[in-house]
Parts: structure tokens; C-alpha cells; sequence
């Protein structure tokens, strides 16, 4: 037998978050020109192509890149994940609050 929701009361519904982690999202006009400004500060020439950009929220302030010996917030931190390539070269950038963002270089 199926319990009943309370006299008056409607039954208890759930629905998924707006903006789930890992969802597709289109990068912002700061956070392009910021991958611009580090593509260029690393000496990479040429335009860059996006190949993929989620909203995602990390597990802790790595970033989803954490590097040996560092220490990190320990704490949810939403922010977004940008693939980009020049050429046959690709650029794994990560943010989190805002729009500087962190290379991961490390393969994760």
C-alpha cells in the first residue's frame, strides 16, 4: 500500500537544478578575452577554435587540476571548463568565480 500525501497538502515533487554541472554553456565574452590575453602571453600566435565549455562546480579551489605540494579550498566552487585548440594544439582552461582562468597542464 502506497502512502498518501497529508489532507491538503500536494505530494512531493523534485526537479533537476537549471544549470546542472557539466552542462553546456557558451563562454563569456571576459573569459575569451582572457584566454586571449594568456594564449598570447605564452607566446601562442593564431586564432583559437572553442571545442568545448561546460558550467561546471568543482570539488575544491584546484579546479579539477590540482598540482603537487598545493593546498586548496576545500569547498564547492562553481565556475566553467573551456577546451580550446590553435592549430593541432589544445588548451585546457578552467575557472572558477570569475573570469581569470588556470590552464591545466597536468592531463587531468
Amino acid at each position: 500500500m502506497s502512502p498518501t500525501p497529508a489532507e491538503g497538502r500536494p505530494p512531493f515533487l523534485t526537479s533537476a537544478p537549471a544549470n546542472p554541472s557539466g552542462a553546456a554553456m557558451t563562454p563569456s565574452d571576459a573569459q575569451l578575452a582572457a584566454i586571449t590575453a594568456d594564449l598570447k602571453q605564452r607566446g601562442v600566435t593564431g586564432t583559437f577554435t572553442v571545442l568545448k565549455a561546460v558550467s561546471i562546480t568543482w570539488n575544491d579551489g584546484s579546479l579539477g587540476c590540482p598540482e603537487p605540494g598545493k593546498f586548496y579550498t576545500q569547498a564547492l566552487v562553481p565556475g566553467a571548463q573551456i577546451v580550446v585548440s590553435v592549430g593541432d594544439q589544445r588548451y585546457d582552461y578552467r575557472f572558477g568565480g570569475g573570469s581569470t582562468p588556470k590552464l591545466c597542464e597536468n592531463g587531468k
